[in-house]
């Protein structure tokens, strides 16, 4: 009997090792299982899975731990049946991550979309949680370059898988894509609802030396520098800055390459409106100096409108070559509006116009014959110029010099700094030109020339000049005679220098006087014959007839070199010469 009970006895112990061992069969490494909470204790939380002992997880694997747990039941990934201590380890947050993976794996693909928190930035680019980590490469952060990662993080956002890898367990994801998808579809809409004139709002996406872009909801429109303000501007970042908020006017659009010209000042008050107005001609107005260029200065004369002021209208007095000559920028000037073009959007300003005109009462100041004193200021050519006051400057021809000489340039009788007196000659007052004398103020050697070298008179003298039809003789200082070639010699002469060189002292007597045109007629031949004989004969004046008769003195040395002398009058151009400097 007992034999029997025994063997019962030990028939029932190996059911139930055997439904004992047939339960841990259940279990597996590796898997996820259901354990129930039965208490938390310093921080950790104990979990019954129904295996022979429990298993330990840290409370920080739970989110949101409620205050009494114990009887819930969580989900916890079996990591291992037994450590060194013989109990199970389990984790919650593994059980997590393997949902999330066995989710991807099966409810979604490469090209899903899902949501995910950026957790951390790392080399390359950042963590992102979308249940499991996943990768986010730097590039497919935005469609604009990332200029501070850690403002990404902790952050909320849709995301593209762009790669699942099974065997290395790792996703790769990225925004990019989306935003790149939205401004596709933004743009689409936006070309289609964009017309020429409406004001749109935009967002500074970009600043360039030449403009700025401007994101209009999905596609970018430029903002050209000179759209920007009616005022003037050097650079764009002057007006703007990338992230600024504003209302553009859509200027043009091609709808084939997608290019949208856009305008800030057109959604402005156009200053220029009316502008004939405000500023007629003849006003006096105040403004700064905004810009200088070599040719003169702009005006600012209010925000989006400037005027011109040439050199020319600087000043009456001053010899203004550039603008910076005479003003600085930031000046604070007066001037007088002197035209307006609102077409094309110009003023053209004078500042001398300002001051009383000094040649406005030159003509009363100098009368033409007065006396004025002057310093020589500069040459040309053919003349001098002469300050007789700050910003008057009368000329002196070469012809006007002298009396007694020919002048073939003014250094021969004049330097720079002489002061002379001079006579007035002719006044221009229209052109700012004065012609002056320099010889006019000297007595006139040729006005008693008829008493002192009478008709017959004989002269002795040196050639100074020779010419094809005769030759120069200077019977005093300043005053030559010519002998022409028929009144060399009694025998035929084909040349002159065959006869006569510059620098031979020659007898001769006078055959004809011209003291108005400074005109001395002499023949050597007439010399040889006595006083008492003398008489003017035909043949003497015969080479003296119109055309060539006693060549003036300035004519006939002209005709002799070959000299054409430049001629000023007032009114006409001003070349300065530098040749003598």
């Amino acid at each position: 009997m007992e034999t029997t009970t025994q063997t019962n006895w030990d028939a029932q112990d190996a059911a139930m090792d055997a439904l004992y061992e047939g339960t841990l069969a259940n279990f597996t490494e590796g898997s996820i299982v259901t354990g129930r909470i039965i208490r938390v204790h310093d921080g950790d939380v104990i979990i019954d899975i129904g295996y022979k002992s429990e298993g330990v997880i840290d409370a920080n694997e739970f989110r949101d731990l409620e205050e009494d747990p114990v009887g819930l039941e969580v989900d916890v990934f079996l990591e291992r049946l037994e450590d060194d201590d013989g109990a199970i380890v389990i984790s919650k947050k593994r059980a997590e991550q393997q949902k999330a993976w066995d989710y991807v794996v099966n409810e979604c693909e490469e090209g899903s979309i899902v949501e995910g928190t950026i957790r951390n930035a790392v080399k390359g680019g950042f963590i992102v949680d979308v249940g499991v980590d996943a990768f986010l490469p730097g590039s497919q952060l935005d469609v604009t370059p990332v200029r501070n990662p850690e403002e990404y993080v902790d952050k909320t956002y849709e995301f593209r898988i762009l790669k699942i890898n099974l065997e290395r367990k790792n996703i790769v994801v990225s925004r990019r894509d989306l935003i790149e998808e939205s401004r596709r579809e933004s743009r689409r809409k936006v070309l289609a609802d964009i017309q020429v004139g409406q004001v749109r709002p935009g967002v500074v996406k970009n600043i360039t030396d030449f403009g700025a872009f401007v994101d209009l909801d999905g596609i970018d429109g430029l903002l050209h520098v000179t759209d920007m303000t009616w005022g003037r501007i050097n650079h764009p970042s002057e007006q703007l800055k990338v992230g600024d908020n504003l209302n553009v006017m859509v200027l043009d659009v091609d709808l084939e390459k997608e290019r949208i010209s856009l305008g800030l000042k057109q959604t402005m008050e156009n200053p220029w409106e009316e502008i004939e107005l405000r500023y007629p001609t003849g006003a006096r107005v105040h403004g700064k100096v905004v810009n200088l260029a070599p040719y003169g200065a702009f005006i600012e004369l209010e925000e989006g409108v400037e005027g011109l002021v040439h050199v020319s209208e600087m000043s009456w007095t001053k010899r203004v070559q550039r603008a910076t000559d005479l003003l600085n920028l930031g000046d604070e000037v007066d001037a007088v509006v002197l035209s307006v073009s609102t077409e094309d959007k110009k003023i053209s300003l004078g500042m001398r116009q300002t001051e009383e005109n000094p040649w406005e009462i030159v003509a009363g100041k100098y009368p033409i014959g007065s006396p004025v004193t002057g310093k020589v200021r500069n040459f040309t050519t053919y003349g001098a110029f002469v300050e007789i006051e700050e910003g008057v400057d009368g000329m002196i021809h070469v012809s006007d010099m002298s009396w007694t000489r020919k002048v073939n340039h003014p250094s021969e009788v004049l330097e720079k700094g002489d002061e002379v007196t001079t006579v007035v000659l002719e006044i221009d007052s229209t052109n700012h030109r004065i012609s002056l004398g320099l010889k006019q103020a000297q007595e006139d050697p040729w006005a008693d020339i008829a008493k002192r070298y009478p008709v017959g008179t004989r002269v002795t003298g040196k050639v100074t000049k020779v010419s094809s039809f005769g030759a120069f003789v200077e019977i005093e200082e300043g005053v030559d005679g010519l002998i022409h070639i028929s009144q060399i010699s009694d025998e035929h002469i084909e040349k002159v220098k065959d006869v006569l060189n510059v620098g031979d002292d020659i007898e001769a007597r006078v055959v004809k006087v011209d003291a108005t045109e400074h005109r001395i007629g002499l023949s050597v031949k007439a010399a040889k014959v006595p006083d008492e004989e003398f008489k003017v004969e035909d043949d003497m004046l015969e080479g003296l007839q119109t055309g060539e008769e006693l060549v003036n003195l300035s004519g006939a040395f002209d005709s002799a070199l070959g000299d054409q002398l430049e001629e000023w009058h007032p009114g006409g151009p001003v070349t300065e010469d530098k040749s003598a400097e």
